[in-house]
């Protein structure tokens, strides 16, 4: 009987995922279920979007398109960059993929041989190991607990670097929520100049939604010549309420650029032109819905944290950014919600679900099993139900 390739004993389903499924068969179950799990916007781009789609259907060429991208989306993409501070690239520079896990799977392809070590800070987003597991990698953990706020240090980073061929960052944070101040990543940017043959990969694509006026800072800005060896990964599915429309995009070393551009060839041929144009008239058109939902999300987080703040033993570091809070939620271990036990993080949130219709995603997943991950994009009617239903949960353990 032929067997599986080797990588497929590596690969796993999304665990993310896996909680979401399961929070919606209980819901075609008939359960009220508030979901905080999946990391979706859960709202829809403006009209401005679907006119340029209804345009671009009427005039589709049905032809093949460049591996790279259309130039409008480039171009587009080229004018976001400089919204964020990011000038100084061109069209050799950049390049388009099926939304940001294919665009960081290519990268981890160009950029990492079998044996080769890449290294992230926990916690971290589930697919940053399923795709290093993928591709045979070594990973070099830098574990950010509560008690520094889930933010990686200058004496950490410098410590692990030694070895590692790409470090990975991500900023805004996912699951945490988390956003580097200027001063952060001035440091970090600081500890990388001093590490010259480690490709820096930025996971930027949550950084037009940041709170509090803090701003999104980079290490290119903050210390120039680490441009020619990083790499930020972007994307319209967290700021423009796109995401099943994949489109995510790099800007990079143009070597870098054109072997993505390369394995685009092989992988996916193009970004279809009906997305293209959806994804041009995002970057490129009117802001208001973005900006909008930046308020909203801010409201919204401010509302999460009150009520992690008001439950005894929860541990919420504040975050800034993204759509994600990230409470330590140890306290809970060893107790008892009726005949549960709850000894960990799963068992935390598979009794919460069960109990209280209210699903999250346990900290394990992200590499912090101390934790649980809320996502607040659900319906804004739905979030004080839900809050309240977790709150209950933990004043009702023994």
């Amino acid at each position: 009987m032929p067997t599986l390739a080797a990588r497929m004993s590596r690969a796993k389903p999304s665990a993310i995922m896996a909680v979401a499924e399961k929070a919606k068969q209980l819901k075609a179950e008939g359960r009220d279920i508030v979901s905080f799990s999946i990391g979706v916007p859960n709202f829809l781009p403006g009209e401005h979007v679907y006119a340029a789609v209804r345009d671009a259907l009427a005039k589709d060429s049905g032809q093949y398109g460049s591996n790279r991208g259309a130039d409008a989306l480039l171009d587009a993409f080229l004018h976001h960059l400089e919204g964020t501070g990011l000038g100084g690239y061109t069209r050799k520079n950049v390049a388009a993929g099926i939304g940001a896990k294919h665009v960081l799977y290519n990268l981890a392809e160009a950029l990492l041989d079998p044996g080769d070590t890449i290294a992230f800070a926990v916690p971290y987003w589930t697919t940053y190991v399923d795709i290093a597991e993928i591709v045979d990698a070594k990973m070099r953990l830098m574990p950010c607990p509560a008690s520094q706020n889930y933010k990686l240090t200058p004496a950490q980073l410098d410590a692990a670097l030694p070895g590692v061929k790409v470090f990975l960052f991500n900023n805004p944070n996912n699951p945490t929520g988390m956003v580097y101040t200027k001063d952060e990543i001035a440091a970090l940017a600081d500890v990388l100049v001093k590490h010259p043959d480690v490709w820096i990969v930025c996971d930027d694509i949550y950084n037009r939604m940041v709170f509090d006026g803090i701003g999104y800072h980079n290490f290119v800005n903050a210390r120039p010549e680490l441009r020619e060896r990083t790499i930020h990964v972007d994307s319209i599915s967290k700021t423009y309420g796109m995401p099943g429309w994949r489109v995510g995009f790099i800007a990079a070393p143009e070597k870098v650029a054109q072997a993505f551009v390369t394995l685009n060839s092989n992988h996916i041929t193009n970004v279809p032109e009906i997305v293209t144009a959806a994804a041009v008239a995002a970057l490129a058109g009117p802001q208001d819905v973005p900006t909008q939902k930046c308020a909203e999300f801010q409201a919204k987080r401010d509302q999460v944290l009150a009520a992690m703040n008001a439950i005894p033993g929860v541990v919420c570091p504040r975050p800034q950014g993204a759509f994600y809070v990230f409470p330590d939620i140890s306290c809970a271990f060893g107790k008892r919600h009726g005949e549960r036990t709850i000894a960990n993080d799963v068992d935390l949130c598979d009794a919460l679900l069960e109990v209280k219709g209210v699903a999250c995603v346990p900290g394990s997943a992200f590499g912090e099993p101390n934790a649980l991950r809320i996502s607040y994009t659900c319906p804004t009617a739905q979030l004080p139900e839900g809050l309240k239903r977790f709150r209950e949960f933990f004043a009702e353990l023994k």
